[in-house]
């Protein structure tokens, strides 16, 4: 069960990966440029002065599942080790990011990537509750996380592949 549940973390990371550092492997506008915030929800106001949530909802949505795998598989850790670790390594990819010229380093998305790992490891609680048992609780994630990634694989691969009705650039 956990060799499941370490495979589909790892899968998980390197689509985290794929998606914040290769961006899709696709060459954005911004790319080449450094830039630095450091002012927390700075760019929420678009230029025509309304308010665009959809980037920072995003950023909380993509790290939840980073929440729900440390609870898994760091069941010991405290709750402020589960919190350094999703600050941490949201701040591992905003610095490569800023360093490799492949987006800004933003204090937005720090926040928001350790909020979306803190609600994470908070639904990994609520499931564990409900099912009171830990192989339960685990398998019913790996369910879950099986059937995410391979939806999350499947729909990066059709919009890799321009097959979507969506455009990424």
């Amino acid at each position: 069960m956990n060799k499941l549940t370490k495979t589909l973390f790892i899968i998980y990371l390197i689509a985290l990966c794929w998606i914040l550092l290769f961006k899709l492997g696709v060459q954005f506008s911004y790319m080449n440029n450094r830039s630095l915030n450091l002012i927390p929800f700075r760019n929420l106001l678009t230029s025509n002065g309304k308010v665009d949530v959809g980037e920072t909802v995003m950023n909380v949505i993509i790290f939840i599942p980073l929440g729900i795998y440390t609870g898994v598989l760091f069941k010991r850790w405290p709750f402020k080790n589960n919190v350094f670790f999703f600050f941490l390594v949201s701040l591992i990819f905003e610095a490569l990011q800023f360093i490799f010229r492949i987006g800004a380093f933003d204090i937005t998305d720090i926040i928001t990537n350790t909020t979306g790992g803190i609600i994470g490891l908070m639904i990994f609680k609520v499931i564990e509750k409900l099912f009171n048992n830990n192989m339960k609780t685990q398998k019913f994630i790996n369910i879950i996380a099986a059937s995410g990634t391979a939806l999350m694989v499947t729909l990066l691969l059709l919009l890799k592949l321009n097959m979507l009705p969506v455009r990424y650039q």
